[in-house]
């Protein structure tokens, strides 16, 4: 019975466990899901900036093929890149609406407006700045391999309790009885009073085999379980590893980004002052413009992952909660 009431006790912590994970596990999917949201919005004025572009673009080929200082290729082009981009802004308005509705749906109401990343923002790396040191922080804390350790240490227990069914059993017992009736022949009335007090005891000699058969099988759930414990160790490494190698190269991917950013722009600039003056050729300003496009698409994309890795590593360390949410949200601004 003690060590029932001992299994008890890790089963509960076992749930506990769960029930934090699954905390955390929400957390990541509702931010993912904001996230989604945003980047879709991002993605959108990026078709749009582009399309605009490009019907600027368009627009200035059909006025040079007017006045004879170039082909109706250049039309042609121009023509062919609006039509993808038109397509491209349509997808993505059906893109953005399917991520509002699976924001929706997870948080139960309509959002409404979504506060937008600072432009300039800067995140922090991991501190600390050692991934060993979070693997090591993922496989001692991590929700799930709090959990699964629970369960194998409540295997351990219930080895414990079928071996018990060799022991001895020692119980009190106490019996009161009380039998009230008439007499014989209906003369005077019986009154019997009857109680016992005792001590049985009962020591099992053989059953068949069952209690040993139990034991083999409590021993093998709970080898069982250990395998399980070894496996969440290295889950919780490997996620841990993801997320925090998300973060660092994230950061790095978002300052590459920013660069190539300006750099793109550069080069448009200097690709449209180059058509104008007959340098450069119609394709070679469609390009560029894409180019920026791709590239603000992807730094959108990027610095929303890097954000989410940080949430995620947090989270395979067990140490996600609401501060680590008002700390990333300092980062957004009302639009």
């Amino acid at each position: 019975n003690f060590v029932q009431y001992d299994q008890s006790k890790l089963l509960v912590m076992q749930t506990e466990a769960n029930l934090a994970q699954a905390g955390q596990d929400l957390i990541v999917r509702v931010a993912q899901a904001y996230f989604d949201v945003l980047f879709a919005i991002e993605n959108l004025r990026a078709v749009q900036a582009n399309k605009t572009a490009i019907g600027q673009q368009l627009a200035q080929a059909k006025k040079n093929f007017e006045v004879g200082i170039s082909t109706i290729t250049d039309t042609y082009e121009s023509q062919s890149r609006f039509d993808l981009a038109a397509a491209q802004e349509i997808a993505a308005e059906n893109e953005l609406e399917v991520k509002r509705y699976a924001l929706r749906v997870l948080v139960g109401k309509d959002p409404g407006e979504l506060h937008r990343l600072k432009p300039k923002t800067v995140m922090e790396p991991p501190q600390p700045a050692n991934m060993e040191q979070w693997v090591d922080a993922g496989e001692r804390d991590s929700f799930l391999v709090q959990a699964q350790q629970a369960a194998t240490e409540a295997a351990e227990k219930a080895i414990e309790i079928n071996k018990a069914g060799h022991y001895p059993t020692v119980d009190l017992v106490a019996n009161y009885s009380q039998n009230n009736g008439p007499g014989q022949f209906g003369i005077g009335s019986i009154d019997n009073n009857t109680g016992q007090v005792g001590v049985q005891v009962n020591i099992p000699i053989f059953q068949g085999g069952s209690v040993n058969s139990r034991t083999r099988e409590a021993v093998a759930r709970r080898d069982a379980e250990a395998a399980s414990l070894d496996n969440a160790k290295r889950s919780a490494a490997l996620n841990v590893r993801q997320a925090y190698l998300g973060v660092v190269n994230g950061l790095a991917a978002v300052r590459a980004l920013e660069a190539a950013l300006v750099s793109g722009l550069s080069s448009l600039e200097s690709n449209r002052l180059g058509y104008e003056v007959g340098v450069r050729i119609n394709i070679d300003v469609l390009n560029a413009e894409n180019q920026v496009y791709v590239t603000r698409r992807d730094l959108a994309r990027t610095r929303f992952d890097t954000l989410l890795s940080q949430l995620r590593l947090k989270a395979a360390v067990g140490s996600l909660g609401e501060p680590d949410i008002e700390r990333i949200n300092t980062l957004f601004e009302a639009p």
